[in-house]
């Protein structure tokens, strides 16, 4: 889209596209910034910056309780209500339909009322849903409580890694936005291990100066990076940056859906979606869903087998974490992928060899290898990684719609592969994990021809350099 004359005034003469951000004219701020990053060393802007990224992550440990929820308790529900293997697959799957509604309204509603408010939400949905299900006597009660969850992570899995990507510096941006992922998997495995519901509260939080700069708190904006950089930092050029880049993105026509598809938007939409869909539809919800199903099919224990899965996930996503901002965002991809492609080939060769009877012996041993190996290879990469890259990709004139669109795929993904699951399994359980390798080996031909590195770029340059 060519700038109007009046885009060319405010613009002072600038021949350049409107969709190229400002901040990108200014090569002195990358100096600046990396000046402001050094006094982000001082313990108050540290402390800040931590200290909120905490409390987000503390409605990601919630998200993490109610993906696990299925896995440990798949017996005791199904025998205390008496529901079907279907009936259970629904109740599995369901909470990702609330999470779909989540993630379509989660744009609206962070850009509204903001990254703080938003949270808040989620965690009303996420207290009710669990009532909803400790209350049950019948399915419809425990479907209405668990779409309840659903909603409130569809509206967590959006806001907490955009506003952790907003309000941290670049060179710690990727871990702390991983940070996301392993307090997931944190509640996934606290689950997984006691078998109970755990409740958790909301606390204050700090908002994103770019969301306050966007809808024209400036005195709100300038506070907030303020605490975030430090009293004594000179946060002058950096205000600067980020008003003119919003400044840009004022005179863009507000976005819709339809929005996203135009070319300017097209390749960050390509890479958020894409990896939201190679995510999911690698099989990481059915395996965890079902988890116990899984050991109980290949002759292991299954409490044992959960604990085990459970346990690895923690300091292995640590490791992703540690990792994010030094090896980068593709490495860890590929590396992730690539072990994915390993655990599925080791679970599928399991149960081709259980069901044409060969070497039963080491069946079960095969299998707990292969989960591992696929679980660990899930939680250094593939589980944090497209959330990261999700929060960078998208200029904050779309991040609100692209947000909810992205989110909605990847929800949409999960509800396919935790619905047809158990019914894969029926059909065939070897080829259900050969399907998943190779929805993982299309993973790593994707990473290498579309996804682009971001580690230690602004987002302005990121978003600038893909639109």
């Amino acid at each position: 889209m060519n700038i109007t004359q009046d885009e060319e005034n405010f613009n002072s003469g600038q021949q350049e596209s409107m969709a190229e951000p400002l901040i990108m004219q200014r090569k002195v701020s990358i100096h600046v910034e990396a000046h402001l990053l050094e006094n982000n060393n001082s313990g108050g802007s540290m402390f800040m910056v931590l200290l909120s990224t905490f409390v987000a992550v503390c409605g990601s440990f919630a998200f993490g309780t109610c993906i696990g929820f299925s896995a440990p308790t798949q017996s005791g529900i199904t025998s205390d209500l008496g529901l079907s293997l279907s009936e259970y697959s629904v109740f599995g799957s369901i909470a990702t339909i609330g999470a779909m509604v989540g993630a379509i309204t989660s744009g609206k509603i962070t850009d509204s009322i903001g990254r703080k408010g938003a949270m808040r939400v989620s965690a009303v949905f996420c207290i009710e849903g669990w009532l909803a299900i400790y209350f049950s006597k019948g399915v419809v009660s425990l479907y209405i409580g668990r779409v309840c969850s659903g909603y409130g992570m569809g509206l967590l899995s959006y806001v907490v890694p955009v506003f952790i990507a907003e309000i941290a510096p670049k060179h710690l941006r990727g871990g702390l936005a991983t940070l996301n992922q392993l307090m997931i998997v944190t509640g996934v495995s606290f689950t997984f291990i006691i078998g109970t519901v755990v409740s958790w509260r909301t606390l204050a939080l700090i908002e994103s100066p770019r969301w306050l700069a966007k809808v024209g708190q400036q005195k709100e904006f300038q506070l907030a990076l303020r605490k975030l950089r430090g009293k004594d930092a000179d946060i002058s050029q950096e205000v600067e940056d980020i008003q003119d880049y919003l400044q840009t993105l004022q005179h863009l026509p507000k976005s819709q859906m339809l929005d996203l598809f135009q070319k300017r938007y097209l390749v960050s939409v390509t890479v958020g979606v894409g990896l939201m869909v190679f995510q999911q539809f690698g099989g990481i919800n059915g395996v965890s869903f079902y988890l116990s199903h899984i050991f109980e099919s290949a002759g292991y224990p299954s409490a044992m087998g959960t604990v085990i899965y459970a346990c690895i996930q923690i300091p292995i996503t640590g490791l992703g974490a540690t990792l994010m901002d030094r090896a980068g965002r593709r490495p860890l991809l590929f590396v992730s992928a690539s072990g994915l492609i390993i655990g599925c080939l080791l679970v599928a060769t399991s149960f081709y060899m259980k069901a044409h009877e060969l070497s039963l012996e080491w069946v079960p041993a095969l299998t707990l290898t292969g989960i591992l190996m696929y679980v660990g290879s899930f939680s250094v990469g593939m589980g944090a990684v497209p959330w990261v890259i999700m929060s960078e990709v998208f200029p904050l004139n779309v991040k609100g719609t692209a947000g909810s669109f992205v989110t909605l795929v990847n929800w949409f993904g999960s509800w396919v592969i935790s619905f047809t699951f158990n019914f894969l399994m029926s059909w065939s359980s070897y080829g259900t994990f050969l399907l998943y390798a190779t929805v993982n080996l299309l993973a790593i031909l994707f990473v290498a021809k579309i996804v682009p590195e971001t580690k230690g770029r602004t987002l302005e340059e990121i978003q600038a350099s893909m639109n």
